[in-house]
């Protein structure tokens, strides 16, 4: 009968079967964002994502790493909810990407776009994931923007001051990186800053970055470049001046959360100061901290609303 005459065809059946059945049990549903899911294979895509452009998240353990692509899932989920109150798809203009592609491979360290794709090809990374990443935190950027540009406050003349009583004097720039964080209702924030510390002297800053910080800097390793003096506040200025080069500082009380800063680097020198130029940059590096501390703030709100399941 043809029914049982070919065996050899019914063995590819039987493997096709037991193989997809194999795949279906690895690709589980890790969580739930009100009716969205984040699966396994997700999470998976999320790992090689994160290894790919953090290159010491090798030295963490393998459910440390899982809990980061995790976090980063969920965060990302919930942004992407609310852009599309706003918005028919997650999409942007293909200029955005090309800049965004352009200051990560420069970052990197590669010379050309062709070197780094090849990068991420030998990888593994598809582009639409990298696509997908840049479109949902420009659109979110532009969320934040819509929603609070006209709550900034600058005192522009108190800038100016600044700017003036330091012209042609010795300033001080720090090299920084930053790590944000929140404390849940069942955490204390001591608990909370020695748990960070242990990871820190464990794992490097760059990890602890990863596993624990939820401002955007956690995408490039914390880093917040050079900061001159006067940009700072009070409150943080202090706290650097009592913190050494390689070391953290102790939690800064921000809002929308509580701040370490590392100071990688000290430099001093003498700048013959443009006011007016130096005026536009400090009303952009404080109007860019008002947003960020007003996204941190607003995604904490947002979040709340989400129904958020763990399976």
């Amino acid at each position: 009968m043809i029914l049982f005459g070919n065996s050899k065809f019914f063995a590819l059946i039987f493997i096709f079967l037991l193989s997809t059945k194999v795949i279906a049990l690895e690709n589980k549903i890790i969580l739930k964002v009100n009716n969205e899911i984040i699966t396994s294979m997700d999470v998976k895509k999320e790992i090689n994502y994160l290894k790919v452009f953090n290159k010491n998240i090798n030295k963490l353990k393998s459910d440390e790493i899982f809990l980061i692509a995790k976090k980063n899932l969920l965060k990302e989920k919930i942004k992407q909810n609310e852009i599309l109150k706003y918005v028919k798809e997650i999409k942007v203009d293909k200029k955005y990407h090309d800049l965004y592609i352009k200051s990560t491979y420069k970052k990197l360290g590669f010379n050309s776009e062709y070197d780094f794709f090849k990068y991420i090809n030998e990888n593994n990374l598809p582009i639409d994931i990298i696509k997908k990443k840049i479109s949902t935190q420009y659109l979110w950027n532009q969320l934040i923007v819509s929603k609070f540009a006209n709550k900034i406050n600058i005192n522009e003349e108190k800038l100016k001051d600044k700017i003036i009583k330091r012209k042609n004097q010795n300033i001080k720039s720090f090299l920084l990186s930053e790590i944000l964080f929140n404390i849940s209702k069942n955490e204390n924030l001591k608990s909370k800053y020695e748990e960070i510390k242990k990871n820190i002297y464990k794992n490097g800053f760059e990890n602890a970055v990863l596993m624990h910080s939820l401002s955007e800097t956690n995408n490039d390793n914390g880093k917040l470049g050079w900061i001159k003096e006067d940009v700072l506040s009070d409150k943080i200025l202090n706290s650097l001046k009592n913190t050494k080069i390689g070391e953290i500082t102790k939690p800064i009380t921000v809002p929308g959360g509580f701040l370490i800063l590392k100071i990688q680097k000290i430099k001093s020198e003498e700048i013959k100061l443009n006011v007016e130029r130096e005026l536009k940059t400090l009303i952009k590096l404080e109007t860019n901290k008002q947003l960020e501390q007003r996204s941190n703030i607003y995604f904490n709100r947002i979040k709340k609303n989400n129904i958020i399941n763990e399976l």
